[in-house]
This record gives structure tokens, sequence and C-alpha cells, in this order.
């Protein structure tokens, strides 16, 4: 492990990058911060490129059970001005500074029968979060956020994806940026809408190669992206409730899709 460097000042130029990355996700340039001690492991676990490690001067320790490569820059610093740094309201002892994977469409759509997500302006950072984790836990081969979509940077969203924003390959695009991708590779896109006649227990639209569009938590799916998709597919509620969550929704409809897909 490199050696670890002492900071006193608030003015130290790594802490000042750490706090802007954390204010503003959608906008940090080349790095981006993740708080607490599992999303660190996990991006070091992840292999994706850590810049910084932060740590608060009294929890040291912390850093004993962690696989740092040398290159890594440690800082140490009192815990008040760590603490008055980050943004969680139980500040953790420990933050990093890393530098976002950057992923090719190739990545998304050059696999053996392609499972996407594409969030059309999902803006609970709990829900993207939760729909990255679930994706990559039903083996989707990668997520595209279109515009109106919360960053997957956003501090909650990288607590609610518990890691998985750092493996699943991620990438922004306009509506008509991803359609065309989609058409060009030969992959349906399924709009997961409220109500339809169809019910996705009797839809063999969810064969992949497919994309499940999920849209915003109030408004859905914007018409002008529902109409880009081949199909459409209704989860079934028998209970008197009008939708599901976002998150639940994409997450029974990626399972579902898994289940049919064909062994890689």
């Amino acid at each position: 492990m490199a050696s670890i460097r002492f900071i006193q000042s608030k003015d130290n130029a790594r802490l000042r990058q750490l706090r802007a990355a954390l204010q503003r996700p959608s906008r940090a340039s080349g790095a981006v911060a993740v708080e607490g001690f599992h999303l660190v492991e996990e991006a070091l676990a992840s292999e994706i490129s850590v810049q910084t490690i932060f740590v608060a001067a009294d929890q040291q320790s912390l850093l004993n059970t962690l696989s740092i490569p040398p290159s890594v820059e440690v800082l140490a610093l009192p815990a008040p001005l760590l603490e008055a740094s980050v943004t969680t309201e139980s500040p953790q002892p420990i933050a990093a500074l890393i530098a976002p994977p950057v992923w090719q469409w190739p990545s998304l759509l050059g696999v053996p029968t392609p499972l996407l997500v594409v969030l059309a302006g999902v803006q609970d950072p709990g829900n993207l979060g939760t729909i990255l984790r679930s994706a990559e836990a039903f083996g989707a081969s990668g997520a595209i956020l279109l515009h109106g979509t919360v960053s997957p940077w956003n501090p909650k969203v990288l607590r609610a994806s518990a890691g998985s924003v750092f493996r699943l390959p991620t990438m922004a695009a306009s509506a008509e940026k991803c359609f065309h991708q989609l058409a060009q590779a030969g992959i349906p896109a399924v709009a997961a809408m409220p109500r339809e006649e169809a019910a996705e227990s009797r839809c063999d639209a969810l064969t992949p190669p497919l994309a499940i569009v999920i849209g915003s938590e109030g408004a859905g799916i914007p018409p002008e992206v529902a109409s880009l998709c081949a199909h459409s597919v209704t989860i079934p509620c028998p209970g008197p409730v009008e939708s599901l969550n976002a998150a639940v929704a994409a997450s029974i409809l990626l399972y579902e899709a898994s289940r049919v897909r064909p062994p890689r």
C-alpha cells in the first residue's frame, strides 16, 4: 500500500475535489466520489481506477483489510474535516475519488443474446441504483440512461446499487441515438406500461435479445419514446394497486427475461 499523507486544511486541493464531486456528480470532471467502507471496497475489487482514498485519522485501521494498489494516493485527515466534506447524514470515516469507467456501445450490444434496461427519465436515485443492482443480478448486459435520468454517480444511486454501477456497462444517450443503436444491433425494445391488455406472464416479447424500457416514477415512459418500442408489457397486479414502483417493475421484468434467456 502507498504511504499515508496527512492533511489538515479544508482548502486542500484533493479535498476540494471530493466536495465538488459529491455536490455535482453529473458534472464531475474526470472523478467521481464514493463514501463508506463498502463502496470503497467494491471500487477496489471491481478493478476500476481508484485515484485517492480519504480516511479519518482515528480510523486508519480500516485500510488494513483493503487491497490498495501502491499507485493510489491515501490521505488521512481529522474526522471532523472529513465529515464536513461528505454529504451523508451519518458520515462515514472513509471516502474515495475514482475515475468512472468509460463504456462503448459494443460492451452493451456486442454480447451473446443482449439483455438491456433503458431508463427513460428515472429521477429517483434509490430507484435507479436498485435497477442497476437488479440488472447486474439478473445478468443484463448493460443499462442505457436517456435524458432526464438521474446521474448514475449520484451518491444515493451509488449506495443503492451496492457497487453494481462499477461493473455494469452503463451509457447515457439520447433516445434517438439509443434506438438507432438498438435497431442496428437487431434488439427490439419493450415498453413497461402500467396498464395494457397483455400481461408479462403471457407475453413472449420478454425473450432476449431485448431492451426493457422503464419510465419515470410519475409520468411513465414519454409517448415519443414509447412509440419507438416494438412491444409493450404490463405486470398483472391482482391487488388494488394502480402501478408498481419503477425499481420493482424493472426487477420483475429483468428476472422474467433472464429465466427464458438462452444459455450463454
